[in-house]
């Protein structure tokens, strides 16, 4: 049986930018909406219904980090940030209200399309996972659902955040370096001055938090990585 075509929404004013990825994402097999603001894209989410969003920092009107902001209120969907200078504190803010990954342009339009392939392949458990539900002390992770529970409570979270905590749950009380992480989680290379994974962790550890966990069960070693203390838990 054939899967269905993924969709995509790109949400850039930059219309000789977005045509060119229309047209490069549609030959590597997504079908792509283009909408040049905001407030148009989140009134079409319903109409378009897309697997995976690309959003564009800059746009007129509502800025990419408010819609951003204003679509978690409702949606989880896979969110891929287009950041015009790449800086490191519009990674950070992108990331903080709930993006899960971020290209800094100009970029190679390939990388566009390995970065939502890997994000839909999280995302959408197109791969086969040996373990259904992960659980250690409180917390209940079900990677079939997609369903993070914390002490019996729902804990939404994205897919980079389930990502991470699933890689965390897979190798509890094991140091894993940022590197690691990145390439687990992420499905990526780490890169310079990149701290995607430390957002991440923070954005996680305030949501366990929140849900009754110890938020010190998630332990940084500085010049090593993060560990999942059992014990904490």
């Amino acid at each position: 049986m054939t899967e269905p075509t993924p969709c995509l929404m790109l949400v850039d004013d930059d219309a000789q930018l977005a045509t060119m990825l229309h047209d490069f994402m549609e030959l590597h097999g997504f079908k792509v909406v283009m909408v040049g603001d905001g407030e148009t894209a989140l009134d079409r989410l319903a109409e378009i219904k897309p697997d995976l969003i690309i959003l564009d920092v800059m746009l007129p009107g509502m800025n990419g980090f408010d819609v951003l902001e204003k679509l978690r209120q409702t949606q989880d969907l896979p969110v891929i940030m287009l950041t015009a200078r790449g800086e490191e504190q519009d990674r950070i803010l992108g990331l903080m209200r709930g993006a899960d990954d971020y290209l800094p342009k100009p970029f190679n339009p390939l990388e566009l399309a390995v970065r939502v392939k890997a994000i839909l392949k999280r995302a959408g458990g197109s791969t086969k996972i040996s373990v259904d539900e992960l659980k250690t002390g409180p917390l209940e992770l079900n990677l079939s659902r997609k369903e993070c529970h914390a002490h019996g409570k729902a804990v939404a979270l994205t897919a980079a955040e389930m990502s991470v905590l699933e890689q965390l749950l897979h190798h509890p009380d094991e140091v894993i370096s940022r590197a690691r992480l990145t390439e687990l989680a992420l499905h990526r290379p780490i890169e310079a001055y990149d701290r995607s994974i430390d957002t991440l962790i923070s954005k996680l550890r305030r949501k366990l938090s929140s849900a009754g966990v110890n938020k010190d069960c998630i332990r940084s070693l500085r010049g090593h990585g993060y560990v999942l203390d059992t014990d904490s838990l």
